[in-house]
């Protein structure tokens, strides 16, 4: 299957509110792109960003928030 091709170039990005000042372990989340959550590392906005569906960053989020990955 062929890859999907996503145009971004009006993506709102928005960084995770656990970033710190000092430009740690952040990433930022696009919540405007309809079918798809894009996720990207806020020190590299130019570099690769993986796409999510909904249900998979749900079931992604929910995992973190149960503490499957603390």
């Amino acid at each position: 299957m062929p890859a999907t091709r996503i145009d971004l170039t009006t993506a709102y990005w928005r960084k995770s509110s656990y970033s710190n000042v000092d430009g740690g372990e952040c990433v930022e989340v696009a919540d405007n792109v309809p079918g798809h959550i894009p996720v990207r590392d806020s020190k590299d906005p130019q570099g690769p960003t993986l796409l999510f569906t909904a249900e998979a960053w749900n079931a992604f989020v929910r995992a973190v928030k149960s503490g499957r990955w603390a």
